[in-house]
């Protein structure tokens, strides 16, 4: 486990402490030891990075596609290694963590599609028009370009999808900018591994030394030195919403601001109509329950909040709710922290005013760190009173609000912040009863869903994982699908420029074959 923990470094780091993972199932420490990185590891890194950035980001898009398929070849070949060491780390079973990596390298190939299609660049033309009257156009051509290099935060509830060489590593390396990954403290193995995919691929390659880097630390003073350094230019962020807005904080603090992509959480409410309850409700149940309880609750889209009007059908579906979580057992959750902090908020909330349980799941006694799980009521008069209900409670929870009527439904929508989803179940009969609260919808997600649950997040370009704040703290942008990469990269215009000095993708002639937006027309 040592070795493999060195092979992961771009170069070796100077810092003397060093942390063990945490076995969650257990409690119990796993091998290898892992060294806390330094300020001066920080410094080494960005220093790197910016060096590579010069280079990186005029590498070619064949070379550049060729590296990320390579870096999703390379994670393929550590085989059952890299699953076994996962699923110590995080108490997630083989499947999950399986389908994770498949998603993880999925994402690899689709952005090296993605860099050798080369349309995502936005090429712009407005060729010159010398005669134009009463003033000449001067000849304007504008495209993307990376803003240099990146820091990316892993998450704790993807030790592979969002993490060393997840989402936000494949985007910010198709965009050309350099990643400084902060390895999570909860799984330092399973980054270990990656990350020495990652510098095999960077080998290959003979790409710049600083185009990938990791550090680990078990605290927060690392995080903090790579955002508060001047070279970085970005940086990403999965977790929550304390940890989120830290970070925003800090950047904004800074002598030259930088954007935070930070995804800080969210409850995800899912509306009930009546017609679809009375026709389905034990359908509907189910469907809820498994994707409440899915991964312990440990997903940002896990459903919340679930939101119906007094009726038989919302009575027959709550039974049935609280039957179908009897049956699901206690899973392990991802650390101790958060086994503790989900254990505390729930039975907290079960104190505020009106707030009833409606049924439990059963605790396996024979894991640590086991998280029970728990749907709840309470009225909408007494969540419309109490701002601690819209907190999230990260785990297999979820409050089911009921609502006199429609409008005091659409109240309850109007007091909630911004939302990474939100869901309608509903019958055909249902929705010509209930058009202004469909339409609300968008206000407050960046995904609206209908007859879905919210849980499984399709890695494709239509795919919008992002919401209003504070959901995440630019609902602008996704950090799922191809539109990730555009938080990587800034606009630029070249004015009056000789063509020879011009990039490829500007240059008359096309010579890359990409699609453009030539004086109106688009043109390949």
């Amino acid at each position: 486990m040592e070795t493999m923990n060195l092979a992961a470094y771009q170069y070796k780091q100077v810092g003397n402490k060093t942390f063990k993972a945490i076995d969650p199932s257990s409690g119990k420490e796993l091998p290898g030891e892992f060294q806390i990185a330094s300020l001066a590891d920080v410094d080494k890194a960005l220093d790197l990075a910016e060096k590579a950035a010069d280079r990186y980001r005029y590498i070619d898009k064949k070379t550049k596609a060729d590296f990320l398929r390579s870096i999703a070849d390379e994670i393929n070949a550590l085989g059952d290694e890299l699953i076994e060491r996962a699923m110590a780390e995080s108490g997630l079973p083989q499947a999950r963590l399986q389908g994770e990596r498949g998603r993880t390298t999925g994402q690899l190939n689709m952005f090296a599609d993605l860099v050798e299609e080369g349309s995502w660049v936005e090429a712009v033309i407005d060729s010159a028009l010398p005669e134009r009257k009463p003033a000449p156009r001067p000849d304007i051509r504008k495209m993307l370009i990376p803003v240099g290099p990146a820091v990316v935060f892993g998450a704790s509830n993807f030790p592979l999808a969002f993490s060393v060489a997840g989402g936000d590593t494949a985007s910010a390396l198709a965009a050309g900018c350099p990643v400084v990954v902060k390895a999570h403290p909860a799984h330092p193995g399973t980054s270990a591994l990656v990350a020495s995919a990652i510098k095999k691929a960077v080998e290959k390659h003979n790409l710049p030394e600083g185009v990938f880097s990791i550090l680990y630390d078990d605290g927060y003073t690392i995080g903090e030195a790579l955002v508060k350094h001047p070279k970085t230019k970005i940086v990403t962020f999965t977790g929550s919403y304390k940890g989120g807005m830290a970070l925003v904080k800090l950047a904004q603090q800074r002598e030259e601001p930088i954007p935070v992509f930070a995804e800080m959480g969210s409850i995800n409410p899912v509306i009930l109509l009546p017609d679809a309850l009375e026709t389905r409700y034990a359908e509907i149940a189910e469907h809820y329950t498994a994707s409440i309880t899915l991964g312990a609750g440990q997903f940002c889209t896990n459903p919340g909040l679930l939101i119906g009007i007094k009726s038989d059908g919302l009575n027959k579906f709550k039974l049935a709710l609280g039957e179908a979580i009897t049956k699901i057992n206690s899973a392990t959750m991802l650390t101790p922290g958060i086994c503790k902090y989900y254990s505390n908020l729930s039975e907290a909330m079960l104190k505020e005013q009106g707030v009833s349980i409606i049924n439990k799941g059963t605790v396996n006694g024979d894991k640590a760190n086991q998280a029970q799980p728990l749907v709840a009521e309470v009225s909408a008069s007494d969540f419309l009173a109490n701002p601690k209900l819209k907190e999230e409670v990260f785990g297999p929870y979820s409050l089911l609000v009921i609502a006199d009527d429609e409008t005091q439904l659409q109240q309850v929508l109007k007091a909630l912040h911004g939302q990474l989803t939100a869901s309608i179940v509903a019958d055909e009969t249902d929705l010509p009863k209930h058009k202004a609260l469909i339409q609300n919808l968008t206000k407050i997600a960046g995904r609206v869903i209908m007859n879905n649950v919210p849980t499984g997040v399709e890695v494709v370009p239509s795919m919008q994982h992002g919401g209003p704040f504070p959901a995440t703290s630019d609902g602008r942008f996704t950090s799922v699908g191809t539109g990730a990469i555009k938080r990587f990269v800034r606009p630029v215009s070249w004015q009056n420029w000789a063509k020879d000095l011009l990039p490829d993708e500007l240059k008359d002639g096309n010579p890359l074959g990409i699609w453009r937006l030539v004086d109106n027309k688009w043109s390949k």
